[in-house]
């Protein structure tokens, strides 16, 4: 029980790695197909595609259940600590660019995105040199897990199209389907900013 936390965190980096290759196996997804309908409910407009999303998702999953083992058997590590975190953001990122790429998230956004997560990731470890211990905020949490709800909505357009039973399939093409993620990324950039501006007011003694 003692390494299983930071097990959990390497396979999260694993599991970064095989979302990677299988979506750029697969190359950029057919707007015309995602956005009709092409098969039976739950039938994958391709097959990578699926698989790197569930690999996304089960990714996401570990990263709160490494945590929460780590805080329940008190087996936190300094591996963990800095490990965890650089995970998350791997994670994160790379899911991020390749939507970029998709089409389904402005650049802009995954730099104020991209940049946040690793300024914060300098700020903590300079805070650590100073044994200062700058814990996730509320604000952090949700920030986290809008990201994740974008990437996720994101990827089951790819994977999906509109091969889902309602009311999946309006929230996953169409009109339905934009609103859905323009929400779920304009919260993720303001939150994103703002536990950015959060970390940055509480470090500003090291900073200097």
């Amino acid at each position: 029980m003692k390494h299983l936390p930071n097990i959990i965190t390497m396979s999260r980096i694993a599991l970064v790695i095989l979302f990677t290759a299988l979506l750029a196996a697969d190359g950029l997804p057919s707007a015309e197909l995602t956005d009709t309908v092409t098969g039976g409910w739950f039938c994958p407009l391709s097959v990578p595609a699926c698989i790197a999303l569930w690999a996304f998702i089960v990714a996401a999953v570990t990263d709160f259940l490494d945590g929460y083992l780590a805080r329940k058997y008190q087996v936190v590590s300094d591996f963990g600590k800095l490990m965890d975190p650089l995970a998350d953001k791997i994670l994160v990122s790379a899911a991020y660019i390749y939507l970029t790429w998709a089409g389904l998230c402005p650049f802009w956004a995954v730099i104020i995105i991209v940049f946040r997560e690793f300024l914060v990731t300098g700020i903590r470890q300079i805070a650590l040199t100073h044994n200062y211990v700058m814990a996730a905020d509320w604000c952090g949490k949700w920030k986290t897990g809008f990201q994740l709800a974008f990437c996720i909505a994101a990827l089951v357009h790819i994977a999906y199209g509109g091969n889902l039973p309602e009311p999946l399939c309006s929230l996953s093409i169409g009109l339905g389907g934009e609103v859905l993620r323009g929400i779920l990324l304009w919260a993720s950039v303001i939150l994103t900013l703002w536990s950015g501006a959060n970390y940055c007011l509480q470090a500003r003694r090291f900073i200097r």
